[in-house]
């Protein structure tokens, strides 16, 4: 591995997010296969959380490539790569891959991706345009807004994979007994789902309501609200095609997040949904 820098502290992953890095790898290389046989079109690969090029892998104890380098080492090549994120340090280390400075496709962005991406990025991705575009979302917890998903699946040209944090949810606003979360958890999670219907899809009335001092509803399961929101990605974000999410976990098989993918194309998402299952049932570290 070349340019990183021993003054900036890598993100240490685990056995799950080799398997993520792997999966959408994998997928952007069918990706860009098939594109680059329709002429007419451009693409390009978005990465709203891009990092500083490399992780630490715990099992290992090597370096690897995030999913930035591994999208520029992909061919065919993407036309463009749109590399964002709100730390100025990974910024800079990012900008000094050799993979990046040589090549004047690739744009790195420092700031907000839920700003840089409606104002500087999905413009340039437009439909109409004849663009189209793969992109990552995969925030570090509740740390994405929903008009960000939400103008991705009506733009009709962006295919998404997305971190859908259920452990964060459960730490900081799924809370067992939903009057004692904090203030700043909820309106995160209020932000990531778009509206505060997740109230009602996460709890349901408690049968035994006034006996014994019993909390007047009870918190439903992860399957339960991880299903609500891929109906969500089909019913109001207007992807055509979710597949079923993968379950994302730690070195205690707890599940950390699930990994969605949306995309208006049946076959984008028969591809992903044969890449899923080659892991499925893998048990990691």
């Amino acid at each position: 591995m070349n340019g990183h820098s021993d003054n900036l502290k890598f993100d240490e992953i685990g056995y799950w997010s080799e398997v993520k890095l792997d999966i959408i790898r994998k997928y952007a290389k069918a990706y860009t296969t098939i594109l680059s046989k329709k002429n007419h079109l451009s693409y390009a690969y978005i990465d709203a959380f891009a990092g500083a090029g490399l992780h630490f892998a715990r099992e290992t104890q090597k370096f690897v490539s995030g999913s930035p380098l591994n999208a520029l080492r992909v061919e065919p090549p993407f036309h463009d790569y749109f590399l964002v994120d709100l730390d100025g340090d990974k910024v800079e280390q990012l900008r000094g891959f050799p993979e990046v400075r040589r090549r004047e496709q690739v744009h790195v962005l420092h700031g907000d991706c839920n700003e840089v991406l409606l104002r500087d990025v999905f413009p340039r991705v437009r439909y109409e345009d004849y663009r189209r575009a793969l992109c990552l979302l995969d925030p570090y917890g509740l740390h994405l807004n929903w008009e960000v998903i939400e103008t991705a699946g009506k733009m009709r040209s962006v295919e998404i994979f997305l971190n859908f944090p259920i452990m964060d949810m459960n730490r900081n606003a799924l809370w067992r007994q939903p009057d004692q979360a904090g203030p700043l958890g909820t309106r995160r999670m209020t932000a990531f789902w778009g509206d505060e219907s997740w109230r009602e899809i996460a709890y349901v009335d408690n049968p035994q309501l006034g006996l014994f001092g019993t909390p007047p509803s009870i918190k439903v399961g992860n399957d339960e609200v991880v299903a609500a929101f891929r109906r969500r990605l089909k019913d109001v974000a207007g992807f055509r095609h979710v597949t079923e999410p993968m379950p994302m976990r730690n070195s205690k098989n707890a599940v950390v997040y699930y990994l969605f993918f949306a995309s208006q194309q049946p076959v984008a998402a028969k591809i992903v949904d044969e890449i899923f299952d080659k892991y499925r049932d893998q048990r990691g570290d």
